[in-house]
């Protein structure tokens, strides 16, 4: 067997390589790439000989992703995505200095899957339709949060020197083209009163508003009251601020409209899209989400539990002594559990096995987010199921236990 620590950097990759002992056999600093993976494939071949598999080396790295770890998949060792806080609080065995090193980092990894590779999780083997709907569902979640980042620095632009138009175009909400259209074409309250009637429900009949003439008009009397102004080289520069930040998000819509498709389609596509659409609360793009985070490997969680324990949502039990407290889980998979949580909250409406098991854990004077998370807890072991059995979601089934009002 061969320990082989991989710390991973832009363009190169320090490894040191142990054999079952902790000796240490060999250290290289190896180039990204081909040349790279060929010269590390040479030091497997060289330390452990010709009868060695495979599967009997052992790689730790800081990274789940990338062709650097899809070649050693595909050269059949066995990879482990180390957590960077995880191997940080292994180094301290060595010492408390918080000294650093390329070379101590591969040191201390090849160490981790010595000692604690029961403690780590493997890299799954997913298939390549799981690894491009996680690339998809996650290149779209990544560009709505910079749209609200972005959003968000445009409101507080606005505030400080044209507030009437957040009030103007709530209606529409600032993020939508039409509303951002039309602050490009009126980014000051002097040139926004001058806005006619017929020029805003232009704007509004190009992007399909219903009501287009009342909401004209209750824009038309927004940007027409009076307010408090600014000196007009002040309010030119936020001007200038404002359509910079209403122009990349027009950008941002558009991208995100072309990503959701390029979602939709890879998600559809997969064979277990058909599990995850059966289950309540479930649309494509929260079901591409929640199978980006999961993987599609069948191996990966052995029980429900394991998926739960990953998925973020089983509570943690802290004792020490006389207290004992059961607490949620911080340290997760964010995606996932922003996924899960939106997940929970649609199946209220869905399905009335999920409506009463929150109901349950409310009357247990648990608050609303407690409730939900238990509730996405519940949901995640029902996933579990079905995809264990191969079988879509039914909703006798999947709470019977809980059907009735004292069931546990």
């Amino acid at each position: 067997m061969l320990l082989i620590g991989d710390d991973w950097a832009e363009d190169h990759h320090d490894v040191e390589v142990q054999d079952a002992t902790g000796r240490k056999l060999a250290a290289a600093k190896l180039p990204e790439g081909i040349e790279g993976i060929a010269k590390f494939h040479e030091l497997v071949a060289k330390h452990g000989g010709e009868d060695l598999d495979a599967t009997e080396v052992i790689v730790g790295i800081e990274t789940d992703r990338g062709p650097w770890v899809q070649a050693l998949l595909a050269a059949g060792y066995q990879v482990y995505a180390i957590n960077p806080r995880q191997a940080a609080r292994f180094k301290e065995r060595y010492g408390t200095s918080g000294a650093k090193s390329d070379k101590g980092d591969a040191h201390a990894l090849a160490d981790m899957v010595r000692i604690d590779r029961a403690q780590l999780r493997p890299i799954a083997g997913d298939s390549e339709q799981a690894q491009a709907v996680k690339v998809v569902a996650r290149a779209h979640q990544t560009l709505i949060w910079e749209r609200t980042r972005t959003f968000q620095r445009l409101r507080n632009t606005l505030r400080e020197y044209f507030p009437a138009a957040l009030n103007a175009y709530a209606d529409l909400t600032l993020t939508s083209t039409d509303a951002l259209e039309l602050l490009i074409k009126a980014p000051t309250p002097a040139a926004a009163a001058k806005l006619t009637r017929a020029q805003i429900t232009a704007v509004l009949a190009r992007h399909r508003r219903h009501n287009r003439t009342a909401k004209a008009a209750t824009i038309t009397a927004a940007l027409r009251e009076k307010h408090l102004t600014l000196p007009e080289p002040v309010t030119t520069a936020y001007a200038a601020t404002a359509i910079a930040h209403a122009r990349l998000l027009i950008a941002l819509n558009e991208q995100i409209a072309e990503m959701e498709a390029q979602v939709r389609a890879h998600f559809l596509a997969h064979p277990d899209a058909e599990i995850y659409l059966s289950m309540p609360g479930i649309g494509a793009i929260t079901g591409a989400r929640v199978l980006a985070e999961f993987g599609d490997d069948p191996t990966r969680y052995s029980s429900a539990k394991a998926r739960k324990n990953y998925a973020g949502t089983s509570p943690i039990t802290r004792a020490s002594g006389k207290s004992h407290t059961v607490q949620a889980r911080f340290v997760r998979n964010n995606r996932l559990a922003d996924a899960l949580q939106a997940q929970a909250f649609s199946a209220l409406r869905a399905s009335p096995g999920a409506r009463r098991y929150y109901d349950k854990q409310r009357a247990r004077e648990a608050g609303d987010n407690p409730a939900l998370r238990q509730l996405g807890n519940r949901l995640v072991g029902i996933l579990h199921g079905c995809l264990k059995t191969r079988t879509p979601y039914n909703e006798a089934t999947a709470w019977s236990h809980h059907a009735h009002p004292h069931a546990a």
